[in-house]
């Protein structure tokens, strides 16, 4: 069997976790947090690596929160991302908060991944059907004929909107054999009395269509995307225009742009499992009912690592 890994993208995780920060909210009955259900599910449905995307700066935090007790789990691994970690003749404007987006936080991993491996948010509970069909898909042969073959969870719109406030979705079209054609980065979609609406800048909302599939940042790629990305990145930094201090190396629009080149086919992998997140805080009361829900219904044992 391949080897394959898990990547999660945890660079966006607070300092003081004890803080009240989202990402490590306990949200299980032993204090577990929703990273802790995404990796046992990946190592259930095979990923034998895991890799942490975080900054420096919590380290030493993260690893005793959630790191140190993934290590006796499976083979662990820390890559780091920093907003000043750029190519040659670049530099990070002043006012610059944040790091680039999640194609640099991949890019991190360039000098640990050589082997196929999937990525997902911190934040974001998926389900088991995405992490179990991009691991099927992952070490499974693919055609030979010189385009990369990557994948991606198709999350349904409507199981992916939350009740407290608006949320960003890659909109998604794919064709008849099941492979995406574009994906559109879509922001402020909101939950409606019809089902889901953007801003139509009038002060009213445009319908979006809830059966919709959208992308979740649930991706599965070979290691050739790191090239990819590496190779990209400048060109990203050299198209930002003066001024700008919130550009975002984003994986829906690098995706789109090697689709429209023909360099990449992605296989859409539909999920019907229902998402959910600490988007906003008052999200955290039903991200707890739902994981109660889904122990008592034997989807996964109240001791999660007994």
């Amino acid at each position: 069997m391949k080897d394959t890994a898990l990547v999660v993208m945890a660079a966006g995780i607070g300092s003081r976790f004890g803080g009240g920060i989202k990402q490590l909210a306990p949200v299980g009955p032993n204090g577990e947090i929703i990273m802790d259900y995404s990796i046992h599910d990946a190592l259930k449905a095979g990923f034998n690596k895991i890799v942490f995307i975080i900054r420096k700066d919590i380290e030493e935090e993260f690893r005793t929160v959630i790191g140190n007790r993934m290590e006796k789990m499976a083979d662990v691994s820390y890559v780091f991302q920093d907003m000043y970690d750029l190519p040659e003749g670049f530099t990070c404007p002043e006012d610059r908060k944040k790091p680039w987006g999640t194609g640099q936080a991949v890019l991190a991993c360039r000098k640990t991944l050589n082997i196929p491996f999937a990525v997902i948010n911190a934040d974001d509970y998926y389900g088991k059907e995405g992490l179990k069909k991009i691991h099927e898909f992952l070490v499974s042969e693919q055609p030979k004929d010189g385009k990369a073959h990557y994948c991606m969870a198709g999350f349904i719109l409507g199981n992916t909107l939350s009740e407290n406030g608006s949320v960003t979705r890659g909109i998604c079209k794919a064709n008849e054999n099941g492979h995406l054609t574009h994906v559109v980065e879509t922001h402020d979609i909101c939950k409606t009395a019809e089902g889901a609406g953007v801003p139509d800048g009038k002060g009213g909302l445009t319908p979006v269509d809830v059966h919709s599939l959208v992308s979740m940042n649930m991706w599965g790629f070979t290691p050739d995307i790191l090239d990819i990305l590496a190779k990209g990145f400048p060109e990203f930094l050299s198209q930002i225009k003066p001024g700008d201090i919130k550009a975002e190396y984003l994986l829906p629009t690098i995706v789109d742009q090697l689709i429209q080149s023909g360099q990449a086919d992605v296989t859409v992998l539909p999920t019907h499992d229902k998402w959910f997140g600490v988007t906003y805080k008052e999200d955290k009361d039903f991200v707890i009912q739902s994981f109660k829900e889904l122990i008592e219904a034997g989807v996964y044992p109240e001791n999660l690592y007994n």
